[in-house]
């Protein structure tokens, strides 16, 4: 895809700041691992209690450098008993034989009560071995807690590709179904397995993504498929699917591409959100905390501006468009009318400088922002996030999505009230397909290269922006 108008990227931006993804997914896998630390920093402070009647400056620091030496924890839920009980037991043999040797040496040891270490020495794997075993016990709860499971569809019905199915069909901790297979080879040639029904043909993947609601692909092609993996991205970039390749292979171009792994088969994405395991939850609290201040500071102006659309112009206050959100799911945004006309239909015009549909209240709401003000209310909602891929018209969308490629991928991730792209350069009206190219290339970069503090970064902007801005009609 082209990066033409790409002058700065996010990538530069977060230069010399990256960071190590925990490779956690979900719910679940946060809560992974996080056991082992909070059983043995959690004993140990409750040890320090019991003994010392608080927690004396000597037992913070050991809990900090045993935090340091555990976390993440490791992920036990698919390894047997028997396997997890002598995994805990050799995890904490080792660490308690380095901080032990490590304060005799220091002489530090003489800081905590013998009687206290000698009892962490069998409270802590004793504590991580109940926090374990709880979790597999509480597992088909708080999967059922992330929503509905999530539909997959494996390209190439071979050996790889059905392992893969049924280890996902085999995993209680998995919140994915497998929906069935795609491959164009003739049926003699497939490892065919009931259990699985072959839905298509290659040349028909995009068209069943879309129409079965397909949230995950997985490519389990062989290396000399390259030409045809090719196309076949090309082909799936108008749906909103995770992708990932199954084989081990170097692709570039990649959204958020990391290595990870499925039920023990290893795995890399392709095109995937940013905002998955810790970066979601980090996303969203950002999201709430920034909007609930704001809509405590702007609710006397939000008043105002109120009653000013109210008695200037008939019509509603709040202008509720259909636009396109996560996953390709439509969402209500709102807005302060800012024109005489509320168009949400198949066909929906762009504001122009001096269209004659902008009232003189709503000329200034736009060039200033303002009419944007309600959607710190879709924020809270979770329909939106205050910065990402600014939302446009559905009419909008399934004008474009024809005409670029890669434009759907847009929507991996909530829209947001500004974006990358608005800060530079590419705010308002899009009246060519060059402009709205340059907007995705931009959106497509945010997504690549996100991080909170480029997120602060585009907040900032927008802010010395908004005033001076005068693309807006």
């Amino acid at each position: 895809m082209s990066k033409a108008h790409v002058t700065f990227s996010a990538a530069e931006f977060n230069r010399g700041n990256e960071h190590a993804s925990m490779g956690r997914d979900n719910l679940l896998g946060i809560l992974e691992s996080c056991i082992c630390p909070a059983a043995l920093v959690g004993s140990l402070w409750a040890l320090a209690f019991l003994y010392e009647g608080d927690i004396p400056p000597a037992y913070l620091l050991l809990a900090v450098l045993t935090f340091a030496l555990t976390f993440p924890g490791e992920a036990r839920l698919q390894a047997s008993k028997a396997g997890s009980l002598l995994d805990i037991g050799v995890n904490w043999f080792w660490i308690a034989g380095l901080l032990g040797m490590t304060g005799y040496a220091t002489g530090y040891i003489r800081q905590f009560d013998l009687q206290a270490l000698a009892a962490w020495l069998w409270l802590a794997p004793c504590t991580e071995i109940v926090l374990t075993f709880g979790l597999r016990i509480a597992a088909p709860a708080i999967i059922s807690l992330q929503g509905p499971r999530q539909r997959a569809l494996i390209v190439g019905m071979n050996e790889q590709g059905l392992a893969l199915a049924n280890k996902l069909k085999a995993s209680p901790y998995t919140r994915i179904e497998v929906a069935g297979f795609v491959d164009s080879r003739s049926t003699d040639r497939l490892n065919r397995d009931a259990s699985f029904p072959l839905l298509g043909k290659l040349d028909q993947l995009a068209a069943i993504a879309k129409n079965d609601r397909i949230q995950v692909i997985y490519l389990s092609l062989p290396m000399a498929s390259q030409p045809r993996i090719l196309h076949i991205l090309d082909e799936l970039k108008d749906t909103t699917a995770s992708i990932y390749f199954v084989p081990d292979m170097f692709v570039t171009d990649l959204i958020q591409g990391h290595p990870s792994a499925v039920c023990g088969m290893p795995v890399i994405s392709v095109c995937e959100t940013p905002f998955r395991g810790t970066n979601g939850m980090v996303k969203r609290l950002s999201d709430i905390v920034f909007s609930l201040c704001i809509l405590i500071l702007i609710a006397p102006v939000l008043l105002v501006i109120a009653l000013a659309v109210k008695f200037t112009s008939p019509g509603p206050v709040i202008f509720k468009q259909r636009r396109y959100g996560l996953d390709g799911e439509e969402i209500l945004v709102y807005k302060f009318r800012s024109m005489t006309v509320t168009e949400d239909g198949g066909v929906v015009t762009q504001a122009t400088k001096n269209d004659s549909r902008i009232t003189p209240l709503g000329a200034f709401l736009r060039k200033t922002s303002l009419d944007e003000l309600p959607q710190f209310i879709n924020v809270l909602q979770g329909r939106m996030s205050i910065v990402g891929p600014r939302p446009h018209a559905v009419a909008h969308n399934e004008l474009y999505r024809k005409l670029i490629k890669g434009y759907m991928v847009r929507h991996k991730v909530k829209p947001g009230i500004t974006g990358w792209a608005q800060v530079n350069g590419y705010r308002g009206e899009t009246d060519t397909l060059e402009k709205m190219q340059g907007r995705i290339d931009y959106d497509l970069d945010y997504l690549r290269n996100w991080s909170l503090r480029l997120d602060i970064h585009i907040i900032l902007r927008t802010v010395r922006l908004v005033a001076k801005d005068q693309q807006a009609y």
